[in-house]
């Protein structure tokens, strides 16, 4: 079974888009390109910031 984790190895702020690749099998540059087109809508980054908080760290 997959778990949603923040990504430890493909991180720019806190790994919430390198962790969303890695469980939706998508490139992070994908997810990443989402988010600023829904930080424009000023949704993404509430999300952001939520997932960031929420989203447990990539065991080592």
């Amino acid at each position: 079974m997959k778990k949603l984790y923040k990504s430890r190895d493909d991180r720019k702020l806190f790994g919430v888009c390198g962790g969303l690749g890695e469980y939706f099998n998508l490139d992070a540059t994908l997810v990443r390109l989402v988010f600023v087109v829904l930080g424009l809508l000023h949704i993404g980054v509430l999300f952001y910031i939520l997932a960031a908080l929420i989203m447990p760290e990539e065991p080592w």
